[in-house]
């Protein structure tokens, strides 16, 4: 098949996932594509173009799945609704793709059309609800990079481990708030829990 900027930013990330950042290498992405390296840097100037292009496609489809959660939003939407359906469409978006948290969390900064895209109507969400606009930058940072942690976490955290029931009743004496915690919620409510407390801290922000 021809090589193109799209089958190499399709390769990229197969090899990401497996590999992360410090072990993908454009020698990888060849060798995926049965290509010879130097071939690649006739469409990519190399690894850190690679990975804004990889970060970039993530951050697209992500405002996508935003853009239709948001139409499928009721006239009557309140902004922590609009807030809420952004984030939950990002988190999809980056579970979606294999090592996407991991993808955004460590890639170098690049400013991408895609990343902007998804910055730029937060922004917007943030200032229609009344946020002071000095105010905004940070609270939409938060925001992102709340969701990136949280699906990085998600993907990267292994299995609770197997305990007797003997350690598990020393485990709630010695630790009785965090012991208490552990069962009750599930990811997803978890995360509608976390965006909610971050809306709430926004909306402190609209009265000042």
């Amino acid at each position: 098949m021809k090589l193109t900027k799209e089958r190499i930013v399709d390769a990229g990330m197969a090899t990401f996932a497996e590999t992360g950042y410090h072990g993908l290498s454009m020698r990888q992405v060849a060798e995926r594509l049965d290509a010879h390296a130097g071939s690649l840097y006739y469409h990519v100037r190399g690894k850190e173009e690679l990975l804004a292009l990889m970060a970039d496609r993530v951050c697209r489809h992500a405002y996508d799945a935003g853009s239709a959660a948001l139409a499928a939003l009721p006239p009557e939407a309140t902004w922590r609704e609009a807030i809420d359906a952004q984030a939950t469409a990002l988190r999809r978006s980056l579970k979606q793709h294999p090592g996407g948290a991991l993808l955004l969390a460590d890639s170098p900064s690049a400013l991408s059309p895609g990343g902007l895209s998804l910055m730029e109507r937060l922004l917007k969400t943030l200032l229609d609800a009344g946020v002071p606009a000095e105010h905004c930058g940070i609270a939409a940072d938060t925001l992102l990079s709340h969701v990136t942690g949280f699906v990085l976490q998600e993907q990267t955290e292994p299995q609770a481990p197997t305990v007797t029931a003997e350690t598990y009743a020393d485990l709630c004496a010695r630790f009785p708030l965090v012991m208490e915690q552990l069962p009750r919620l599930g990811q997803d409510e978890k995360f509608r829990r976390s965006v909610g407390l971050l809306c709430a801290g926004f909306e402190t922000l609209t009265s000042t």
